[in-house]
């Protein structure tokens, strides 16, 4: 089905090629936690970026935080004190909702402004709910009722396809 050497071997050469559309200065590569993290550590060797790899945890910024309850398993987001005028290119490892996107991008907002934002995403799927697109992915599908995608890692990246099992 989809083998995760083509999707980041695809999601490379986007890349790149954004870098050079868009005149791309000196990067901040930034991968949202947990798979976008995985996927930006390898996009940020790939494409040889200078920058360390800023890491985003989004859990205080999601719209649902008040569902996850009193205890959520949140870790701390590592960005440079500067944001103001960077580049910077935003990694995740699935794309539905467009939600995550809203809150990585509010809290990047809460350390200034960027120049402009590049979101690249490993796999865009069916279901977006909020104005917002991935500028570059590694693969579009459409998934039935009933199943999604998860990345696992992170020494070894692969994708599964789960059905979740309408009857529990």
């Amino acid at each position: 089905m989809l083998e995760i050497n083509d999707l980041l071997n695809k999601l490379e050469a986007g890349l790149k090629r954004i870098i050079v559309e868009r005149r791309l200065n000196d990067p901040l590569m930034i991968g949202i936690r947990t798979g976008g993290v995985w996927v930006a550590e390898q996009m940020h060797q790939r494409l040889n970026i200078s920058e360390p790899l800023g890491l985003l945890d989004i859990s205080f910024y999601r719209d649902d935080f008040s569902q996850i309850g009193v205890n959520p398993n949140v870790k701390p987001s590592q960005l440079p004190q500067h944001i103001e005028g960077r580049d910077i290119i935003l990694i995740d490892d699935v794309f539905y909702t467009g939600r995550t996107i809203r809150a990585a991008l509010n809290e990047i907002f809460d350390y200034g402004r960027p120049n402009q934002v590049v979101l690249a995403v490993l796999i865009e799927r069916d279901g977006k709910q909020i104005p917002v697109c991935p500028d570059c992915v590694g693969a579009s599908i459409t998934l039935t009722a009933g199943e999604r995608i998860k990345l696992t890692g992170p020494e070894f990246l692969a994708i599964e396809l789960q059905t979740l099992n309408a009857a529990a």
